[in-house]
């Protein structure tokens, strides 16, 4: 990434909780969660199953 932008996101609880799980499963933050499977639906090459 070249630049990071810092944004607050309101997420509803229980989609919360779902990414907060799926994070733990893979032993990521949830910010490293979220940015994985927003690369990972826009079709991106850097979304892989290793942790960033």
């Amino acid at each position: 990434m070249d630049h990071e932008v810092r944004i607050t996101l309101r997420l509803p609880a229980d989609l919360h909780e779902r990414l907060a799980s799926q994070a733990k499963s893979a032993r990521r933050s949830l910010n490293s969660e979220i940015l994985h499977q927003l690369e990972a639906r826009s079709g991106s090459d850097s979304a892989d199953d290793q942790t960033p």
